[in-house]
């Protein structure tokens, strides 16, 4: 009955934000900074490969996360929710080991959309593992380990709470930026390879962040796999 009351709290919580985002001016406006969440807990470091309009190339080093199981939703809000809980509980202690673990950004999410509005597109949600953490995670039912090896990523900035209707839009506006470069048609050739991800949203800020929030959009690829094809 507690987890029922709950998750009525978190969906009145998350609908209220959203009002006050899109009332909020500034919406999903490209912020072009260092999310400052970074600067009071633990994120994965990269290095800036290049800074075009309106995108960034980065290169992550062997990043670790904690991941759900796919979650197959309409929803991107409602997906989010449940895996953002379930990896909520994780650092509280609800793993194998008793454990609390510090907190750290981004959340990210794996995206694969269906092929319809009305079919569920399936989420993975996921925990960036603090390097104390990384020699020996704590296991736990439900959640998995992603070790990732170096990554590029090709990277847009939003701000705001997300809705479900921002992320095809803010998906479109990375791949025009990034249209007729070297990058796209690596991340072409990379995708092509396997069935990967179409695309991961990255979030920064807890939900009672109402300013500076930061939100990107990543297509993440393998440039070695791209460069081999």
């Amino acid at each position: 009955m507690l987890s029922v009351s709950m998750n009525l709290l978190m969906m009145r919580l998350c609908l209220f934000l959203l009002l006050v985002s899109k009332l909020c001016n500034g919406y999903s406006t490209k912020l072009n900074f260092y999310p400052p969440t970074c600067q009071r807990i633990e994120c994965p470091n990269y290095d800036l490969i290049e800074s075009g309009k309106d995108y960034e190339i980065r290169r992550y080093s062997s990043p670790m996360w904690m991941s759900t199981a796919p979650i197959d939703d309409i929803s991107y809000v409602s997906a989010t929710r449940t895996g953002f809980l379930r990896l909520f509980d994780y650092i509280q202690g609800k793993n194998n080991y008793h454990e609390t673990v510090k907190m750290t950004a981004p959340v990210i999410i794996q995206v694969k959309p269906s092929d319809g509005p009305f079919c569920a597109s399936s989420f993975v949600v996921s925990f960036y593992v603090p390097k104390k953490n990384q020699p020996n995670p704590p296991p736990a039912e439900g959640l998995h380990l992603q070790k990732w090896g170096k990554t590029y990523v090709a990277v847009r900035q939003f701000s705001g709470f997300i809705a479900d209707d921002d992320l095809p839009r803010e998906a479109a506006a990375l791949s025009a930026s990034i249209a007729g470069t070297k990058w796209a048609a690596a991340i072409d050739k990379s995708h092509a390879a396997d069935n990967t991800t179409l695309y991961t949203v990255a979030g920064y800020n807890s939900p009672f962040e109402f300013k500076n929030r930061v939100n990107e959009i990543w297509f993440t690829f393998d440039m070695d796999k791209a460069l081999a094809i």
